[in-house]
C-alpha cells in the first residue's frame, strides 16, 4: 500500500506541474498572438499601448510563475519522498526527545519556514523585477522585509495557540478529536474575520474615514438601499505599496465595513465608485461571503475526517517518505500533499467564483448603471494592466473573475434591456 501512494503522489505530482507548466506556456503564446490588436469591445477606451503592457505585464507574471511551479514541486518531492520531513523531524528529536507538542509545532514551523525561503525570492521578483519595471510597485526592500516580519510576528502569535490545541486535541482527545478540531477551527476562522478589520489590517496599512462629504453620502444611499449595514466607510493606503487599485468589503456581522483603495477613488467618477460598491453589495444581497464560508468548513470537515483516518495508516507515512509516524506529521503531510491531490478540482472552484461575480454584476446592474460599472472595469482593466486577452483554459482553472470580453458584454446587455 505505501509503495502504491508513493507511485500515485508523484504520478500526480508531475502531471500538476506538467498541466501548471502547459496551461502558463499556451497561456502566454495566448495572449502574445493577441499583443498587436486590441479587442473591438475595448479599441474605443484602451491605446494599442496599454494593451500591449498588459500582454507583456500578464506574460512577464506568467513565466515567473512557470519556475516558482517547477520549485514548489521539487521542493515538495525533497520534503517527502526525498526524506527531508523526516530528516527535520529527525534534528528535532535529537533535541527535544520528550516533549512531543512543542517538537511537533518545531518540526512544522520548520518545514513551513523551509516553503517560505523557497518562495521569497519569487515573489521578490515580482515585486521588485516586474511590477517595478511595469511602474505599479510602490514598496522600498525595507518596507517589504518589515512587512514580511509584521506578518511571521502576527502569523505565530495567531497560530501557534491553534497548532498548539490542534496537536493537544490529535493527542489526547480520542477517536473524535478530528471533529472537535473541525470546530476549534471553525470558531478560529470566525473569529478573524470579525478581528481581521479593525485589529490586523491597521498593522500592515492606515484607513482613514472617507472624507469626501458628497461621496460618502452617495454610497450610504446605497447602502440603506440594498439593506447593508457597516462599521464605516474607509480609505486605504493602497498607494504606499502599489498602484494598483480595488476595493473591496471585510469583516463579519457587526465588524463589516467597506475599504476603498486610494488609488481606486483617484481614477473613477462618482458614478462609477456607485457602481463597484453595487457589485460588492451583490455579493452581500446573493450571500456570497457565507456561502464560501459554509464551503470552507464542509471542506475542512471532510478534510480533518479523512486526517483522521490516514493518521492511523502506517503507509501513508511510509509512502510520504516519513519512518516515524506522529500525530503531527500525519497533519504536515496532509497540509502539503492536499494541492497535489486537488489540483484537478481547480476549474470547478473558479467556475463557482466566476458564476459569483456574474450575479454580482447583474445586482449592480439592477441597482445602478450597467454602463458605468462597465465604464469603471475599462479603467481598472487599463490601469492595473490586466489582459484583456486570456486563455480560455488557462482562465477557466484560475481565474475567479469571468474574462474582460464576457463580463463586458453581459454588463452591456443589461444596457440594452
Amino acid at each position: 500500500m505505501a509503495t502504491t501512494l508513493t507511485i500515485l503522489f508523484i504520478s500526480l505530482l508531475v502531471i500538476t506541474t506538467a498541466t501548471r507548466i502547459w496551461l502558463g506556456r499556451r497561456h502566454v503564446s495566448y495572449i502574445q498572438s493577441h499583443r498587436n490588436k486590441v479587442p473591438d469591445a475595448f479599441s474605443a477606451s484602451i491605446s494599442l499601448e496599454a494593451h500591449q503592457k498588459a500582454a507583456d505585464y500578464s506574460s512577464a507574471k506568467t513565466r515567473a510563475g512557470l519556475k516558482e511551479a517547477g520549485a514548489q514541486a521539487l521542493l515538495l518531492l525533497l520534503l517527502t519522498v526525498g526524506g527531508g520531513l523526516q530528516l527535520i523531524d529527525d534534528g528535532w528529536r535529537s533535541i527535544l526527545p520528550h516533549h512531543d507538542m512543542i517538537r511537533g509545532a518545531l518540526v512544522i514551523l520548520s518545514a513551513l519556514l523551509v516553503s517560505s525561503l523557497v518562495d521569497l525570492p519569487f515573489d521578490y521578483y515580482r515585486t521588485f523585477v516586474i511590477d517595478q519595471h511595469f511602474g505599479f510597485n510602490k514598496m522600498t526592500p525595507a518596507m517589504y522585509f518589515m512587512d514580511m516580519i509584521k506578518h511571521s510576528i502576527v502569523g505565530l502569535l495567531l497560530g501557534a495557540p491553534l497548532l498548539f490545541a490542534a496537536l493537544w486535541l490529535m493527542q489526547g482527545a480520542g477517536e473524535y478529536w478530528w471533529l472537535y478540531l473541525w470546530v476549534v477551527w471553525s470558531l478560529f476562522n470566525l473569529l478573524m474575520l470579525a478581528i481581521y478589520p479593525t485589529f490586523i489590517a491597521p498593522l500592515f496599512n492606515k484607513f482613514s474615514p472617507l472624507a469626501d462629504q458628497s461621496l460618502k453620502t452617495r454610497i450610504e444611499t446605497l447602502l440603506t438601499k440594498c439593506g447593508f449595514k457597516s462599521q464605516g466607510l474607509f480609505v486605504m493606503d493602497g498607494s504606499t505599496r502599489s498602484s494598483h487599485g480595488n476595493a473591496y468589503f471585510t469583516g463579519f456581522g457587526a465588524s463589516k465595513r467597506v475599504v476603498f483603495f486610494d488609488t481606486l477613488l483617484d481614477r473613477l467618477n462618482g458614478n462609477e465608485i456607485e457602481a463597484v460598491l453595487a457589485h460588492e453589495l451583490g455579493h452581500f444581497k446573493h450571500k456570497h461571503v457565507i456561502k464560501r464560508i459554509a464551503l470552507m468548513f464542509f471542506v475542512s470537515f471532510i478534510g480533518l475526517a479523512l486526517l483522521g483516518w490516514l493518521a492511523q495508516q502506517d503507509w501513508f507515512y511510509a509512502g510520504l517518505g516519513v519512518t516515524q509516524p506522529s500525530t503531527y506529521m500525519a497533519l504536515l503531510l496532509l497540509m502539503l500533499v492536499s494541492p497535489v491531490f486537488l489540483f484537478l478540482l481547480r476549474p470547478l472552484f473558479a467556475g463557482y467564483s466566476r458564476k459569483n461575480e456574474f450575479e454580482a454584476d447583474e445586482y449592480a446592474a439592477q441597482n445602478a448603471d450597467a454602463r458605468h460599472l462597465v465604464e469603471a472595469l475599462v479603467k481598472l482593466y487599463r490601469d492595473n494592466a490586466s489582459t484583456l486577452t486570456p486563455d480560455p483554459l488557462h482562465s477557466a482553472f484560475y481565474d475567479s473573475h469571468p474574462p474582460a470580453s464576457i463580463r463586458i458584454a453581459r454588463l452591456n446587455a443589461f444596457t440594452t434591456r
